[in-house]
């Protein structure tokens, strides 16, 4: 139950975080320029109800859309919110939290119905319709049931809140919002109740004190200050002045969880320090104007009105002297049962994996039904890769989803990503929901070890199973065969760019590209290495430019003294060009020879044509 919820706060946080900066700025626009601001400007203050109204709602449900069905997954969100947000009389974040998703779904389970039943010529037309006449029917279902459904909700708790105010019981939530914050459940709530009923409130009174609730740093600075003073072990508390600093002005909250988890007796702390600052926060009336993030003190007191600020200040302070003093107490009375630090943060991490979807390596084995490799076109080195890692895994977890694709275009379903290093933040932003595991090769790099031990660690549960290599059809023709005219056997050393140019050369030479081809090879080994490791690079242009493939085609180049790729020394260079998936057999049959030692170390220098045209087909 706890990972199911961890999970919703994680897909919640995803769909909020990346667009925090949004908020932000609508939180400066509030506290500066309404006419309870710093800076009163009736003009400028105009912004801010637009602002909530339209733009905030438009981007939690874009990325929404997004993480479920990817660009298109975006647009139709886009489009079906607007009908939410027309047919509420509040602020919609809550109905964009629902209706993107709902969005992405749909559009997911539209092409994945019309997969292979769309006319050549005729899938620019389905595409473009399909997300316009659904994304039509979604507004029209937001407008007259979503968006009055949502406004009721969010009445209702409002009225909940109000209720808890008025009897002053609004401090009763600490007990719940200091233990999710150690569990990382913070998201769930945060996000998708305190933001909206807080934008709610802000709306109309400038400020709201549901964004004071769980960003307020002081219960956890006050437990990290214990350590300082009152830790026996020496090496915890030489630790606890950095994580001051990391947490109260670098507002990175998980810095005290370990703290918390070394002498679990101590979460009373920080529950008493937040529940004395909400109610004295309560009897003043005090709120911030926008969210505070992350939960400095610098961001939480950049948001309070300028009336106020001293009261915000003071609620800090209150917090962190109530959760200072009760932790000494529970160090002093419990010093010689706390648990070693380095083994609460492994805890720690295993939590926080846990509730981004990244589970630790003894939960993963069970969880974790679908592995992407990517590189930056999806076309040569990630379908290799996901190949060889596919039947090296496939006996001891036949229920693995094993694929590929572009680093910039990854499935949204995916739970892991095997890039390089150097594609690390494109993946992340490219599929928020998932853990990304980075390598310097996809044929030979110890992170594949690691991720194989961990994915083989307790018995899966049964399922599908999809190859990374779908069957090679190209316009309803065969799969693709590499002919006696695409190879090149015994050529003499040259420098990378020479071989990857008379790789390029080849292609256009057979038809497979145009000229210019070349120059996209070039560029794309300069983005990031195509050498595979075991003396095989794969060299091919990038996603950019794939309109100057004609068609799919490998060649091969064989460099029996090999030719330097960085560090490494590449004997055998596949050119390709892709079109489609065609492609991906040949590449399966070479993962296939880097598997048989003996055949790879074979055609590395061999002249028998008939060798290597057996071993690639």
């Amino acid at each position: 139950m706890k990972n199911k919820v961890s999970r919703f706060g994680k897909f919640l946080s995803g769909m909020v975080m990346p667009n925090i900066g949004a908020f932000i700025a609508w939180g400066f626009l509030t506290a500066l320029f309404i006419d309870a601001g710093w800076l009163p400007n009736p003009q400028l203050s105009g912004m801010v109800t637009p602002m909530l109204t339209y733009l905030l709602p438009i981007l939690i449900a874009g990325q929404g859309g997004k993480m479920i069905a990817g660009e298109r997954g975006r647009v139709i969100a886009t489009i079906a919110v607007i009908g939410c947000i027309c047919g509420a009389d509040s602020t919609m974040l809550m109905g964009a939290m629902l209706l993107g998703p709902l969005a992405g779904w749909v559009i997911k389970q539209f092409d994945s119905r019309a997969e292979g039943h769309i006319p050549a010529g005729f899938e620019m037309l389905v595409n473009n319709f399909s997300v316009g006449i659904l994304g039509l029917v979604l507004s029209i279902l937001g407008y007259y049931i979503i968006g009055p459904l949502m406004t009721a909700i969010l009445t209702f708790l409002t009225a909940g809140v109000d209720f808890l105010v008025a009897h002053s019981l609004l401090p009763l939530v600490s007990v719940f919002i200091e233990p999710a914050k150690v569990l990382f459940l913070n998201n769930a709530i945060n996000h998708g109740i305190f933001s909206p009923i807080g934008a709610s409130q802000a709306a109309e009174a400038g400020r709201s004190i549901m964004y004071m609730l769980e960003a307020n740093p002081g219960p956890g600075l006050g437990v990290l200050l214990a350590y300082c003073f009152f830790c026996r072990d020496t090496t915890t508390r030489q630790s606890a002045p950095g994580a001051v600093l990391i947490h109260l002005l670098g507002g990175i909250h998980e810095i005290y969880f370990p703290y918390i988890l070394m002498n679990p007796v101590i979460i009373i702390a920080p529950i008493a320090g937040n529940f004395c600052a909400i109610l004295f926060y309560s009897m003043m009336g005090a709120g911030l104007s926008g969210t505070a993030s992350p939960g400095s003190i610098l961001a939480y007191m950049a948001m309070a009105p300028r009336d106020s600020i001293f009261t915000v200040l003071l609620g800090v302070v209150i917090a962190a002297a109530v959760s200072f003093v009760l932790s000494a107490v529970v160090l002093k009375a419990t010093s010689g049962h706390t648990q070693d630090l380095s083994e609460a943060q492994a805890r720690m991490q295993d939590m926080k994996a846990q509730a981004k979807g990244e589970a630790p390596a003894a939960v993963q084995a069970g969880a974790v039904r679908k592995i992407v490799f990517s590189c930056d076109a999806g076309m040569g080195s990630s379908a290799m890769g996901a190949t060889k890692f596919h039947n090296r895994i496939k006996a001891e977890r036949p229920d693995l989803t094993v694929t590929n694709s572009s680093v910039d275009a990854v499935p949204a379903d995916a739970d892991i990503v095997v890039c390089q290093r150097i594609l690390a933040d494109r993946a992340r932003k490219s599929a928020p929901q998932a853990q990304i595991v980075t390598l310097d090769n996809f044929l030979a790099d110890p992170s594949l070890d690691t991720l194989y031990r961990s994915l083989t660690a307790a018995e899966a549960s049964g399922g599908s199973v999809e190859t990374p290599a779908p069957e090679a059809l190209e316009a309803g023709g065969p799969a693709l065969q590499i002919q006696p005219e695409d190879i090149r056997l015994g050529l003499a050393s040259v420098s990378k760019e020479e071989a990857i140019r008379a790789a390029g050369a080849l292609l256009a030479q057979r038809g497979y590209v145009d000229a210019d081809y070349a120059d996209a090879m070039i560029e794309r080994e300069q983005l990031v290495s195509t050498y595979m490791g075991m003396g095989v690079a794969i060299p091919h242009g990038t996603s950019q430019k794939k309109e100057t493939v004609k068609k799919s085609g490998v060649v091969l180049l064989q460099y029996p003294q090999g030719v330097d790729f960085g560090e490494e020394k590449a004997y055998l260079v596949f050119g390709i060009a892709g079109v489609g998936d065609a492609h991906l057999d040949l590449l399966g049959n070479v993962c296939a020879v880097l598997e048989d030692e003996d055949a790879l170390e074979a055609m590395k220098t061999t002249q028998d044509m008939e060798f290597v045209l057996t071993h690639l087909q």
